[in-house]
């Protein structure tokens, strides 16, 4: 897990630290649940105090390097960061009053100056020990765009001062405390405690063996059943790169030894890990900000999010298939498979997830229905001895919430820089206007530019403030044409995600390759391939916004949409793999992504067109696969 999440490469010897870092660990958790049960404090004061504590446990637990984790106890300059993290933080609770009334008129002080420069540093370093560079460097960018704006030509702006740029990103709700870290120190941080009680209670591996249970009988069954319980666990971990490891070490193995290839293996983990994030009802924790950024409400935007990620898993399924009929890898056979007594026995513990997506849908908060998972999930475990927690697991259960919650925290808050300098300088509009005159106005050009930002800065950079990054920067140029506020936020949010597997910085199938022994390219550019519609979705549902249940979304348009895009993934998948029901030449690639992309073009003459290229196809095929039949039994 160090190796390849860096999130993961934290002290494993604490030494007397230990009861230092479960105390606060414990109670950071005690704090959020206490404040999601009877009201959190002003945006400020709760952001601060989640902010503080999680800084300073960033300093006990990361190391200045990797290397260094293993060493025992805690060298006393990160002790002594850990307190600094924690004061200039709460310096905002002693003194909320005065610098948000006073300040405001006369000014801060030095005293204030020097409490958000250390305040900002302080958080730039942990962010870079917990989560890594690329965020780290887009954020100390944007602080030398406030700084130097009069010197920038063409997107420049007036330029701010130190004094001042450091004031507003530390004391203000719009910049380190604004809508990520607010949504993180109330949404977000019960949602990763959920995800943590189901793995530490071992509910978790329920849904593994369900998956198996589902889909291991069919062809390439170990690899569907890998889909499956991946977009499972994913989408309330938050992380691709994290949820491929964690989910990677059971599953890659499981398909290496179906016959799977290593590349292939990897490929599949780290695509379905990362289809996890735009898995509703969680989307790694960025649909609690995309819902405040867009005003549409949470419940609604889950639903919205529905059909989007079903055609992304279909995808992606497709894709398994055919390279197992390629192979002739077959399902397992029934003994290999969990019971299904034993399965129905356990299938209360399906009631935490149905709980969470049930009470969302109706229309309570967020807030309560992780509150009311949680408690079911944990009273739920104690009917089971695999399942139990022991006073001692109860403790470290608690603590476990809240290095969980650590990167997120760290990447919401420099988001929060990211953010803040965008809306303060006027960026956003500037960057619109830059891409819309590349683009001379094409939208699909516009579309086109848009996504190439995307991923690039999405590289490396984790959900939330992956998200939050790319709303803040490449959305605008969107809004400026005629699209649904939530196409447009869904567009940037799938093409930020994706570049967790998109070459060359595809971090989720470099874990996954690490982890099957492949090369680490070769697994990305599969990953690529099995996640096509990824690359494709988008594109519809910006042109076919009945995808996302906008506009002239009745019951026919969204079925003949869906149906004709799934037969669209389906001739596209078998493009990519090179294998439909036999074998694809180069030619019939070629036709199979013509006819694939006419069927998820939006336009009923178009997809009659895909649709008779597709039955084509298919007749041939099939013709094909019988005389290939026929010669093997002669022979």
């Amino acid at each position: 897990m160090a190796k390849y999440d860096k999130e993961s490469a934290f002290r494993t010897n604490l030494g007397p630290w230990g009861w230092i870092t479960l105390i606060l660990g414990g109670a950071l958790t005690i704090f959020q649940l206490y404040t999601a049960y009877y009201g959190a404090y002003v945006s400020m004061i709760q952001g601060a105090l989640h902010l503080g504590a999680g800084l300073s446990l960033v300093y006990l637990l990361y190391p200045i390097k990797p290397s260094m984790t293993k060493r025992r106890g805690v060298p006393w300059y990160d002790a002594l960061l850990a307190l600094a993290a924690f004061y200039t933080n709460y310096y905002i609770v002693l003194n909320y009053e005065r610098l948000i009334n006073e300040a405001i008129i006369f000014g801060f002080t030095q005293m204030d100056q020097i409490i958000a420069t250390a305040g900002i540093i302080l958080l730039l370093e942990a962010t870079r020990r917990v989560v890594g560079l690329p965020i780290v460097i887009i954020a100390i960018a944007a602080l030398l765009y406030g700084l130097f704006g009069q010197y920038i030509p063409v997107i420049g702006h007036a330029g701010y001062d130190w004094a001042s740029l450091a004031t507003e990103m530390f004391f203000s709700s719009s910049s380190i405390f604004g809508i990520p870290i607010q949504i993180s120190s109330t949404y977000i941080y019960l949602f990763l405690f959920f995800g943590v009680i189901l793995v530490k209670t071992n509910i978790g591996q329920f849904f593994n063996d369900i998956a198996l249970r589902l889909t291991g009988k069919y062809t390439g069954g170990t690899a569907k059943a890998a889909v499956a319980a991946s977009g499972l666990q994913g989408m309330v971990s938050g992380s691709s790169v994290a949820n491929t490891v964690g989910s990677g070490s059971f599953t890659i193995p499981m398909m290496k030894n179906a016959g799977f290839k290593p590349h292939f293996a990897a490929a599949t983990e780290a695509s379905a890990s990362t289809g996890g994030q735009l898995m509703p009802p969680i989307m790694g924790a960025a649909a609690f900000i995309m819902a405040s950024y867009t005003g549409i409400p949470y419940n609604e935007i889950i639903v919205i999010a529905i059909i989007p990620a079903v055609l992304y898993f279909s995808g992606v399924f497709l894709g398994t298939h055919f390279e197992a009929r390629k192979l002739g890898i077959m399902g397992l056979s029934k003994e290999q498979l969990p019971k299904i007594k034993n399965l129905v026995k356990r299938l209360d513990l399906f009631a935490p997830l149905v709980i969470i997506i049930g009470f969302l849908l109706v229309g309570y908060t967020p807030t309560f229905a992780a509150l009311f998972a949680i408690a079911v999930a944990f009273v739920i475990s104690f009917f089971r001895k695999d399942t139990r927690l022991s006073f001692k697991g109860i403790i470290k259960l608690l603590e476990e919430g809240a290095r969980t919650a650590l990167p997120v925290i760290a990447a919401c808050a420099t988001a929060g820089i990211i953010a803040g300098t965008v809306t303060t300088t006027g960026l956003g509009p500037k960057i619109a206007g830059g891409i819309i005159d590349l683009a001379q106005g094409q939208f699909f050009l516009v579309m086109f530019f848009t996504m190439v930002a995307c991923i690039i800065l999405g590289m490396g950079l984790p959900t939330t403030a992956n998200y939050v990054v790319t709303a803040t920067m490449a959305a605008p140029a969107l809004l400026a044409f005629d699209v649904p506020v939530i196409a447009v936020h869904m567009f940037v949010f799938y093409f930020g995600i994706v570049a967790d597997i998109t070459p060359p910085v595809c971090l989720a199938a470099y874990a996954g390759a690490g982890i099957a022994r492949a090369n680490p390219m070769k697994a990305g550019v599969t990953a690529v391939k099995l996640a096509i519609a990824a690359f494709i979705i988008p594109y519809m549902f910006v042109s076919q916004p009945i995808l996302l249940l906008q506009g002239d979304a009745n019951t026919l348009n969204v079925s003949i949409a869906i149906v004709t895009s799934l037969l669209g993934m389906a001739a596209i998948s078998a493009s990519m793999i090179g294998y439909f029901i036999t074998d694809v030449n180069w030619i019939e690639r070629i036709v199979l992504i013509i006819g694939g992309l006419l069927l998820v073009y939006p336009d009923i003459t178009y997809s009659l067109i895909g649709l008779a290229i597709f039955a084509v196809m298919t007749t041939l095929q099939v013709i094909r696969g019988r005389s290939d039949k026929v010669k093997e039994q002669v022979s």
